[in-house]
């Protein structure tokens, strides 16, 4: 008897089980796009009404334009179309987020000040700046050609703001006697950082000191990077670290150095959570499998 409402539980388990799986593979909402085919569709749409007016004045968007812009938090962005043959056609930007109608010609139709239309007479080139954009304004945005129907160039603008990140996460276990590594990458900055300052427990590192074995390489670029070395780490080289570049924000890290009696420590830090899942399930298919059981009892 008992055998059996355990085989009963686990069949009820493995039906929920798919069920779950289903409805997170179906669910209610359509899938959202990436960012790749959304553009892939668009482009497709671009290209086939562009044949529908194929004939010798149609107008038509310049191919060679790009199509993805990465633009920084706080500084102006400009997204481009080109259009070839335009006449007294009117070029707009929208934004397909909210359908909203940003451009029509060389004139703004928005009340966000932080957008302008750019056009200069007799060029082919049209295009919307954004003022101080933020990481809402990421998303696609496409530049229409008043045609019957309309035909479009989609442009697809990535909003990124600089960002400090430590290689090992936010936790670090270590031997005593070992290697401190630290790494530290610093990304999506204006230019790069002219300093990045390494603290440990809010004291600034200093290079020289009497212990000896600490050395820093770094090298700057489009993402720079900084290491942090401490050879024959000690007890007193634990705690809270800091990289803080000085045009992004800063990042931490807690290092624990650990005694040789206690090597089982290392791994805390990693497991933590799988075995926090792993009691999660266990505890709850007793439960089902308790409730089962005087269910089949009753």
């Amino acid at each position: 008897m008992v055998s059996t409402a355990i085989c009963k539980s686990t069949l009820w388990i493995s039906l929920l089980h798919g069920c779950l799986f289903l409805i997170a593979g179906s669910g209610t909402e359509a899938p959202t796009q990436s960012p790749t085919l959304e553009m892939s569709s668009q482009k497709f749409r671009s290209e086939l009404l562009q044949e529908w007016h194929a004939s010798p004045d149609a107008p038509y968007f310049d191919a060679n334009t790009p199509r993805n812009i990465t633009g920084l938090v706080g500084h102006p962005v400009r997204l481009l179309c080109r259009v070839k043959n335009l006449q007294n056609r009117t070029v707009s930007w929208v934004r397909h987020r909210d359908i909203h109608l940003l451009t029509v010609g060389r004139y703004t139709y928005t009340s966000d000040q932080r957008f302008e239309a750019q056009h200069k007479p007799r060029s082919e080139e049209w295009a919307l700046r954004i003022r101080s954009p933020q990481r809402r304004d990421s998303g696609q945005y496409e530049c229409q050609i008043s045609t019957t129907p309309p035909i479009g160039h989609a442009v697809f603008l990535n909003i990124v703001e600089p960002e400090t990140k430590i290689s090992s996460g936010t936790e670090l276990f270590i031997q005593t006697g070992s290697t401190i590594n630290l790494t530290c990458t610093v990304k999506h900055t204006p230019e790069p950082p002219t300093s990045i300052t390494w603290t440990h427990r809010d004291q600034i590192i200093n290079f020289d000191s009497a212990r000896g074995g600490i050395s820093l390489v770094t090298e700057k670029g489009l993402k720079s990077t900084s290491r942090l070395l401490i050879q024959r780490a000690r007890g007193s080289d634990a705690g809270l670290y800091t990289c803080g570049p000085n045009n992004a924000p800063l990042a931490a890290i807690r290092v624990h150095v650990l005694s040789g009696e206690h090597p089982a420590a290392m791994q805390q830090g990693c497991s933590k959570s799988n075995l926090d899942i792993s009691v999660s399930l266990c505890l709850l298919f007793t439960y089902i499998c308790f409730l089962d059981f005087f269910h089949y009892d009753t």
